[in-house]
């Protein structure tokens, strides 16, 4: 489980962000605390909106791709401070990231009332409409006296006090997980309403060229004046021609396809004929929405997965494709996101690990060996000890799934045969790629 740590206050030398870095380095078994900073997040004014700017959109990915937040507050004046006042007002004017959210509130002072006025004033301003937070009712956490209650070594000196901050961060890890659940069920169905069709607009759509025209690409260039040849791109680290750029992929061991926000499906590194390739794909193809990349049949579990991927469910996962001679092919689609965390779409890989199987055994002197007591799927040979990772069942923060689906929901190939039709709530690999759908 992924948490985020925010302490209220500016200072060079703040107790409460001393008290959150106790509780990520003390229960790191527990949980994953990451400890946000608030320092250059600007004083909240309507009329010089920074939402955008990069200090606000920092603590707004953060938070979202967050399980939980734990807020740290000091007690000013019976309230919270200035700055953390201002940092849920940015966060509660355009962009609403805390909404839903389980939070835990903590506090330190130098008093003995250990923050208490402060964080009744906090649970009021989380609860208000337009943040929106879900705060984690009663057990409270009052750290006071706290300049003699840390030792030298930044740890909280009485045992009692670490016993009840580890009792009350275990409730929560519980309160989290039911917030998440119930929040998980009421967007169950969510994954319907994604749009396949790529009716909407991304800021790189190309605007004025028919999606399903067969020389999209073509029709594309001319309309953006796209580089070509031996123009050159500057990217990240490296200035590359479009020839130089084109050999490189295409010279990539994988085959690649590149999907964007609006599942409209772009690129494809074209190493072969579509026939010979592993995941199938045409030059008619590019340009396309992803509904008209896939059968019919497969669209419910296209629209899943995509939807997984957009909204953080998971940010990577792998499917086999049994059934195909000599070869272990593996399908892996993988998020995109900018510099900012924001969704950009989907990038498909896939490659056959057998030959780097084969090439590590040579290399080691080592040889495979069935688990005599692994029952394999009678398709795929895929074992059903195997480590199945699934996104988290409450919030799937930072999953990796590696799922091992039966032989007809992942290869085109008893496409043709009498079989069940695939369930939408469990997406294959040919409910997602259609690599060799007919």
């Amino acid at each position: 489980m992924k948490l985020v740590g925010i302490a209220g206050s500016i200072e060079d030398k703040s107790y409460n962000r001393l008290l959150l870095k106790f509780i990520a380095n003390h229960f790191s078994d527990m949980v994953d605390v990451e400890i946000l900073d608030i320092q250059d997040v600007p004083m909240f004014n309507q009329s010089d909106d920074q939402t955008e700017g990069e200090a606000v959109q920092y603590l707004k990915r953060k938070i979202m791709q967050a399980d939980g937040i734990i807020i740290a507050t000091p007690e000013h004046n019976h309230t919270i401070t200035a700055a953390l006042k201002s940092v849920i007002e940015w966060l509660s004017f355009k962009i609403h990231p805390m909404s839903g959210k389980p939070v835990l509130i903590v506090g330190a002072s130098y008093y003995d009332q250990g923050s208490s006025r402060a964080q009744l004033n906090l649970r009021q301003i989380l609860e208000s409409p337009g943040v929106d937070a879900v705060v984690m009712p009663g057990n409270e956490f009052l750290l006071g006296e706290v300049k003699q209650a840390f030792d030298d070594q930044n740890n909280l000196k009485d045992a009692r006090t670490v016993s009840f901050l580890q009792e009350t961060l275990g409730k929560f890890l519980k309160f989290v997980k039911m917030v998440n659940a119930m929040d998980k069920e009421a967007h169950a169905d969510d994954w319907k309403n994604e749009d396949l069709e790529a009716k909407g607009e991304v800021e790189t759509t190309i605007k004025g060229v028919n999606m399903h025209a067969a020389d999209w690409v073509e029709q594309a260039a001319a309309k953006t004046h796209a580089a070509e040849g031996d123009d050159y791109v500057k990217l990240d680290r490296g200035v590359l021609t479009v020839n130089q750029l084109n050999w490189f992929l295409n010279s990539m061991p994988m085959e690649l396809t590149y999907a964007d926000a609006n599942n409209q499906f772009l690129y494809y590194n074209h190493q072969m004929d579509g026939d010979k390739m592993l995941a199938s794909r045409t030059p008619a193809q590019a340009g396309n929405p992803l509904a008209d990349c896939h059968p019919k049949r497969a669209v419910p579990g296209v629209k899943r997965a995509v939807h997984m991927l957009r909204t953080g469910e998971t940010d990577l996962f792998k499917l086999p494709v049994p059934g195909i001679p000599n070869k272990y092919v593996m399908h892996y689609y993988q998020a995109l996101h900018d510099d900012k965390g924001e969704y950009k779409g989907i990038n498909e890989f896939v490659l056959d690990l057998l030959p780097i199987v084969k090439y590590y055994l040579k290399q080691t002197g080592q040889m495979l060996a069935p688990d005599p007591d692994a029952k394999t799927d009678a398709v795929s040979g895929a074992s059903s000890k195997a480590k199945e990772t699934k996104p988290d069942d409450v919030s799937g923060a930072s999953a990796d799934t590696e799922e091992q689906p039966a032989v007809d929901d992942v290869s085109g190939a008893s496409a043709d045969t009498a079989a069940e039709p695939t369930k939408p709530e469990e997406p294959a690999v040919d409910d997602v790629s259609g690599a060799s759908a007919k």
